[in-house]
This record gives C-alpha cells, sequence and structure tokens, in this order.
C-alpha cells in the first residue's frame, strides 16, 4: 500500500478523487486509495469537499488538512495534522502510526519532593 504514510503526528494521503458521486466514500483498490465526493470539479468545489470530508472522516478541524498536490487534477497529495481518529474503513490499511513523544514534564528534584517549591 503506497497511498499512506506517517510523518511523525500527521498522515499523508494519495488519493484519486471520484467527483459527481451519488455518496461520499473511501475505496480502496489495492495500491491506490479512491474518494468518492458529491461535489462537482467545479471552481474548487470538489477541492473544499474533499477536505472537509477528509477532516470530518479524521476528527480534525478542516485547517488541519492541507492540499499538497493536485489542485486541478483528480490525483492529489493530501496531509492531516495529527488526525485524531481514523475512519474504520481505513483502520485495517492504514500502516501503524509512530508514538507520539512523552508530554510528561513531571521531574524529581534533589530531596524526592516532586514540583515542590524551595
Amino acid at each position: 500500500m503506497n497511498w499512506a504514510r506517517w510523518e511523525g503526528p500527521d498522515l499523508v494521503l494519495q488519493i484519486r478523487v471520484q467527483p459527481r458521486a451519488a455518496r461520499d466514500a473511501f475505496v480502496p483498490e489495492g495500491e491506490r486509495l479512491r474518494v468518492r465526493i458529491t461535489a462537482p470539479p467545479v471552481d474548487g468545489a470538489a477541492n473544499e469537499h474533499l477536505v472537509r470530508f477528509l477532516a470530518a472522516e479524521f476528527g480534525v478541524s478542516a485547517s488541519r488538512v492541507t492540499l499538497v498536490r493536485g489542485t486541478t487534477g483528480r490525483e492529489k497529495l493530501l496531509r492531516i495534522a495529527a488526525p485524531s481518529q481514523v475512519p474504520a474503513a481505513l483502520a485495517a490499511l492504514l500502516p501503524p502510526s509512530t508514538p507520539a513523544p512523552s508530554t510528561s514534564t513531571t521531574t524529581t528534584r534533589a530531596g524526592g519532593s516532586r514540583g515542590a517549591r524551595r
């Protein structure tokens, strides 16, 4: 599967868009991911609809979905910044993500007190 990769916390998808579909859906096709969307390919409507669809499916705001390449064609490269969920239709197909670095900032000072001020 060459259509998805993790770059740190971000997911990068290479897709083929099928505009004017009957419904929005993911259609895995071996080495390609097809995304069907209902919007027509007119005046950027399909790109806007695609970004909103992906944002909703991956649990992020639309501002965290970036169209990296392919604004005028059907082949597109998109980056989803730190998705909070993975759609059920893709969960088993995506490569495993790398664990996020630990965010723990608790330190132990000399004397054994945790976070105490001196």
